[in-house]
C-alpha cells in the first residue's frame, strides 16, 4: 500500500531537516566559522531594526528587477527575429556565441572601466550577461512555431499586433518562462558580484563588508533573507505564470 504525503508536509519536513543539520553542524564547529540558526536570526533582527537590511535589500532587488526586464526584452527581441530570419541569425550567431562565452566577471570589469563606477554601468553589466542566454532560448522558440497557425493568420490578414499577441506569443510562453526562470537565478547572483566590486550599497556591498570583518553571521543573514525573497517571487509570480503556460503545452 502506497502512502502519499501532502506536498506541504514534505516541504516542511525538508526545511526542518535542513535547519536541524545546520544546528548540529554549528555545534561541532566553532561559532565564528558556522553560527547556528539562532545567531543568524538574531543578526537578521539587528539589521532589520537598524533599517540596514531593508535599505540594502531593496536596492539589490531594484537592480535585479531593472536588469531582468532589460535582458528579457532585448534578448527576446533579438532571439525571436533570429529564429524567424535566417540571414539575421547567420549574421548575429557568432556575436551570440561570443556573448555566451565571455566570463561574467570580464563584462563587469570592462563596464566599470569604460563607463565608470555608476549605476548605469552596473545595470549594463548585469543585463549584458543575461541577454545572450535569453536570445538563445527565444530563438529556439521562434524556430518551433506551428506553421499552420502562422498561415491562418496570414490568410485572414490580421494586424501585426494581433498576429503577435494571438498567434506568436501564446506559442512562445514556455520559452519565455524558461528564459525567465534561468534569468532570475543568474541575474541576482551577478548583481551581488557587481555590487561587491563597484557599488556602495546593496546586498553585495554588505556581504563584502562582512567578509572583511569575518562576520559569518552577517553573511548568512543577508544570504538567507535574499534567498527567501527569490523563493517568494518564484511562488508568487513564476509558478502562477507556469500554470497559465501549461494550457498551451
Amino acid at each position: 500500500m502506497n502512502i502519499t504525503f501532502p506536498s506541504a508536509f514534505l516541504r516542511i519536513a525538508s526545511i526542518s531537516i535542513f535547519f536541524l543539520i545546520w544546528e548540529l553542524s554549528s555545534r561541532f564547529l566553532e561559532v565564528d566559522l558556522l553560527p547556528g540558526p539562532e545567531n543568524v536570526f538574531q543578526k537578521i533582527i539587528e539589521e532589520f531594526e537598524s533599517n540596514e537590511l531593508i535599505f540594502h535589500t531593496f536596492i539589490t532587488l531594484k537592480r535585479v528587477f531593472i536588469s531582468f526586464v532589460i535582458a528579457m526584452l532585448v534578448g527576446s527581441f533579438f532571439g525571436i527575429f533570429m529564429g524567424r530570419k535566417e540571414k539575421l541569425n547567420v549574421f548575429l550567431d557568432d556575436w551570440l556565441v561570443l556573448g555566451l562565452n565571455v566570463p561574467a566577471l570580464v563584462i563587469i570589469i570592462l563596464s566599470y572601466v569604460w563607463f565608470g563606477l555608476n549605476e548605469v554601468a552596473a545595470i549594463l553589466a548585469v543585463s549584458l550577461n543575461k541577454i545572450p542566454m535569453v536570445a538563445v532560448i527565444m530563438r529556439e522558440g521562434a524556430r518551433s512555431l506551428e506553421r499552420d497557425y502562422i498561415d491562418v493568420g496570414k490568410f485572414y490578414k490580421i494586424s501585426k499586433k494581433k498576429f503577435f499577441m494571438k498567434i506568436l506569443l501564446p506559442q512562445l510562453y514556455p520559452y519565455v518562462l524558461s528564459s525567465a526562470r534561468s534569468g532570475l537565478s543568474l541575474i541576482w547572483k551577478i548583481v551581488l558580484v557587481v555590487e561587491l566590486l563597484g557599488r556602495s550599497d546593496g546586498v553585495g556591498f554588505k556581504l563584502y563588508g562582512f567578509f572583511q570583518f569575518f562576520d559569518i553571521a552577517g553573511i548568512l543573514a543577508y544570504t538567507l533573507v535574499f534567498v527567501l525573497l527569490i523563493i517568494f517571487v518564484e511562488f508568487l509570480i513564476v509558478r502562477p505564470f507556469e500554470k497559465r503556460v501549461s494550457i498551451w503545452k
